[in-house]
């Protein structure tokens, strides 16, 4: 879907909560680029002033009274497919609901404002708007593209031989929650080791790893601090803290810290891509996916240079065409490819020479 960009773009905000209708109108109706056209304090409202106004986007309330709010969101995706951005609670139930909520084609998410927001307003209003610009913008993706993927697609075992200490890693950010259970469900269950970034907040990660993991051949969990890197294990960074690749006394380890965010982001992809640029890039195979901005461009470069084998997600398959275009761009990006074809692209380049010819 493309935004005419000299025209607002048109809202309906829909949430069961007055004070948070009231809240999230103020600050969309503050920015010049946008308004809110209609609110509706439920889904059988939102239908109506959907149909009526004819919006560019809609914010959507995870919890819904009178409609199962992932009904609606599976009936709109059917019926009349609309960028959505969802406002979840920060809660377990809520990450649960916001994830299948992305499966069904919600773009993007962000966290309820809470009550005692008033000292950081500024920037939830800023962040808010920065995620309607882009998901308004976003690709909506058709049923057909989220079905389920069948668990058959994975082969059941790596090759023998392949790079030693080999290493996969993965940046992603709007979007990347679909193109990385695509890109892990296609790994064997004895492929090297994953290190993903995904931006997300604390306590998505925890809830995304454990969907992961009941999927995919692999086994795939939050990350912790000094964990040994093991093969077919993915770890996925929590979203409080950067992950870093180290060397500990048997191999490679995995270090987490809170240290101030990178690209507005903690987890940031530069921060992991960087930390293998300096230990393991020879035998690193690195990939940005779509996602919104440029964290992860310089982390590629760097990547790169030191001798990593380097993938971009293509623009055609993206969600977002952010971060994989400024990868391209700063010429960090060796290769760029459709997401379905990522993991064997991939795994081929961790094969050995003499290995090339078998699978």
């Amino acid at each position: 879907m493309s935004i005419d960009a000299s025209k607002k773009i048109r809202i309906v905000v829909v949430d069961d909560s007055a004070l948070i209708r009231s809240l999230l109108t103020t600050i969309i109706n503050e920015a010049p680029d946008m308004e809110v056209v209609a609110t509706a304090s439920d889904p059988i409202v939102a239908r109506e002033r959907i149909r009526e106004t004819n919006p560019d986007m809609i914010t959507l309330d995870v919890e819904m009274p009178r409609m199962d709010g992932l009904e609606f969101l599976r009936r709109l995706m059917r019926l009349r497919p609309t960028p959505v951005l969802m406002i979840s609670s920060l809660t377990q139930s809520g990450s649960e609901t916001t994830l299948s909520a992305l499966e069904l084609g919600a773009v993007d998410f962000l966290p309820k404002p809470t009550l005692d927001i008033s000292n950081t307003m500024q920037t939830y209003a800023d962040d808010i708007r920065d995620k309607i610009r882009m998901v308004a913008a976003a690709r909506v993706r058709r049923p057909a593209l989220f079905a389920a993927i069948p668990a058959t697609t994975a082969p059941r075992l790596a090759p023998a031989l392949l790079r030693q200490n080999a290493i996969i890693a993965v940046g992603a950010s709007t979007g990347g929650t679909d193109a990385i259970k695509e890109f892990l469900d296609k790994l064997p269950a004895n492929s090297p080791p994953v290190m993903i970034v995904q931006h997300m907040p604390e306590g998505f990660t925890l809830s995304f790893a454990k969907r992961l993991d009941k999927l995919c051949a692999m086994h795939v969990k939050e990350a912790e601090d000094g964990e040994p890197l093991l093969r077919g294990t993915a770890y996925i960074a929590p979203g409080h803290s950067h992950m870093r690749l180290g060397k500990g006394g048997q191999g490679f380890v995995i270090c987490l810290d809170q240290s101030a965010a990178v690209n507005r982001h903690r987890p940031a992809v530069d921060v992991l891509f960087a930390s293998i640029a300096s230990l393991a890039a020879p035998q690193t195979v690195a990939v940005i996916m779509t996602g919104m901005g440029k964290d992860g461009a310089q982390g590629m470069l760097q990547l790169r240079r030191a001798g990593a084998t380097t993938f971009a997600q293509d623009e055609a398959s993206c969600v977002v065409y952010g971060m994989p275009r400024e990868a391209v761009a700063q010429g960090a990006a060796m290769h760029v490819c459709p997401l379905s074809q990522l993991a064997e692209r991939v795994m081929d380049c961790l094969r050995l020479p003499h290995d090339k010819g078998g699978h």
